[in-house]
């Protein structure tokens, strides 16, 4: 699903992206990145990127995921990534990773412009194909 991207946010939650965004530390890349997701109980959870002199950074989905799980919850009905300008934002492997992990086949991945505005909208599916997942670790190897 890329097609639609009708997931826009209210002005508060718009508003709440936009400043963990600005709240981002990224003195290297001088990309600040948000995230803002909504768990299945309908909770908030946002997170910006971190950057460290090493070059090891914590990514804002990362972030995000780590408050969802921190509170115990496990689900993420969608997520909101914001960047600094126009160009899509999207999330990098490892945060794919990371959303497939607390994702379900109704999760919603939606990529924001600078102001908040939606840009494109994913499914899981669409945004890490044939992803491997919790369920894979009880398959048997098909390699002979």
């Amino acid at each position: 699903m890329t097609e639609s991207v009708s997931a826009a946010l209210s002005d508060d939650l718009r508003a709440q992206l936009i400043a963990v965004r600005d709240n981002a530390y990224a003195p290297y890349s001088s990309h600040p990145v948000g995230a803002l997701l909504i768990s299945e109980s309908d909770t908030v959870y946002t997170g910006c990127n971190v950057e460290s002199a090493n070059y090891k950074g914590l990514c804002a989905e990362a972030g995000a995921i780590a408050a969802l799980v921190a509170a115990g919850e496990r689900e993420i009905k969608t997520i909101h990534v914001i960047g600094p300008g126009e160009a899509l934002c999207t999330p990098c492997g490892d945060c794919r990773q990371r959303i497939r992990e607390f994702a379900t086949p109704d999760t919603v991945i939606v990529v924001v412009d600078g102001k908040g505005q939606p840009l494109k909208r994913y499914d899981m599916n669409a945004l890490l194909p044939d992803s491997f997942g919790p369920e894979n670790l009880d398959r048997p190897s098909t390699m002979g």
